[in-house]
């Protein structure tokens, strides 16, 4: 299983702010943003992850993560000359893929909740077996998404059929949006090259998921009460996600999205490398909660 984070785009949303510095490298309270889609990936238990992004926030965005090594991945990376749409990025990782199946992740998304893993390791199971999943949240504002009509599969069971998609509609037949984390069978390098742009000239992952829809391989998951999606892409948005990031870490004690925490959860860093990493943090709050982890003092 392999994964792709899309942290492309000009950020014109959130001028000033990314005249001259990625999006994605934005700070959500302590952490830049790119930590939460990559942590995100990592708790699915990807190691192996591509991240595509523009020709000048690339070498950026690689400085501050390197190979990926401190975090116990491998971390590779492509470059979009222009943002022609999300379905894109799996044109661009083809060769990085290869016949594996993959997961793929917005860079200003932030996904949070009790039990995200478990969600996140269905999703990978169901890929190993063939099928896409996308998933869902409940919006009061479905117009400005993708929108999903779904119905349940079974009585109990958390995942739901996908009856029909729409980017964007007028009289949308929901109110879940299609969230962006997808994860994919193998093979979908090839079904994104099937695509064509759409009204808005871009490679739209709506047009991909329904490939997968006719094909019967498309299934949902809901992220209801207890979990929290962010679109962390406007000046707005960016805003909340900070204030939500900062309440759950000082009133409960947790850091939400640290990668060499979970990297050492997961066993594929040992004490000496979170120790290091650690150190290289400072005396920073997030450095301190590192130590924290070290020390035994998290509970997990």
């Amino acid at each position: 299983m392999k994964g792709i984070i899309l942290a492309g785009g000009a950020g014109t949303r959130l001028y000033p702010l990314t005249l001259v510095i990625s999006k994605q490298l934005l700070p959500i309270y302590n952490k830049p943003m790119i930590y939460y889609p990559l942590s995100t990936l990592m708790l699915a238990r990807i190691r192996e992850i591509l991240v595509i992004s523009t020709p000048e926030d690339t070498p950026r965005i690689r400085t501050l993560l390197g190979d990926g090594s401190q975090f116990g991945i491998r971390l590779d990376y492509a470059v979009q000359q222009e943002p022609k749409g999300l379905a894109e990025a799996f044109t661009i990782g083809r060769e990085f893929l290869g016949n594996e199946p993959c997961a793929m992740i917005l860079g200003d998304n932030l996904f949070y909740g009790n039990g995200l893993a478990n969600r996140l390791a269905a999703a990978a199971e169901a890929a190993e077996q063939g099928l896409a999943t996308v998933f869902g949240y409940y919006v009061e504002d479905p117009e400005r998404f993708g929108v999903m009509e779904i119905e349940r599969m079974a009585d109990g069971d958390r995942n739901f059929r996908v009856i029909s998609l729409e980017e964007k509609p007028e009289k949308p037949r929901s109110n879940y949006a299609v969230v962006g984390l997808y994860f994919y069978p193998a093979g979908v390098s090839e079904r994104a090259a099937q695509v064509k742009p759409g009204a808005r000239g871009e490679l739209e992952i709506t047009s991909l998921n329904e490939i997968y829809l006719r094909e019967g391989r498309l299934t949902a998951q809901l992220f209801g009460r207890g979990y929290t999606w962010m679109d962390a892409g406007t000046i707005d948005s960016l805003r909340r996600a900070t204030n939500f990031v900062c309440m759950i870490e000082q009133y409960q004690g947790m850091s939400i999205s640290a990668p060499e925490e979970i990297a050492y959860l997961y066993e594929w860093i040992d004490r000496q490398q979170l120790a290091e990493s650690a150190a290289r943090y400072g005396n920073s709050p997030y450095g301190k909660h590192l130590k924290a982890v070290l020390d035994d003092r998290v509970i997990f």
